[in-house]
């Protein structure tokens, strides 16, 4: 019964200094977290111009080989006439 007792105090002293943790590290944005914060924002805008960038190339590449496919298919018609 005492260890029981002893392990619910032990659990109410620890969630309560996570509480405490909690709420020093809520307070407002250092200038250095709104810095990161904009160097991350710049950095997210970056990595969606080169994946549209990518995607425009992938998307050119795969109509041109729809393009070459569907010229054999016609020169192959041709010669089956």
């Amino acid at each position: 019964m005492n260890a029981l007792l002893a392990a619910l105090v032990a659990g109410t002293f620890a969630s309560m200094s996570a509480a405490s943790i909690a709420q020093t590290t809520s307070d407002a944005p250092t200038h250095a977290d709104q810095k990161a914060a904009k160097k991350q924002d710049e950095a997210n805008k970056d990595a969606a111009v080169a994946q549209a960038k990518a995607d425009k190339k992938k998307t050119e590449a795969q109509s041109e080989a729809n393009e070459a496919a569907a010229d054999a298919k016609l020169k192959n018609a041709k010669k089956a006439q």
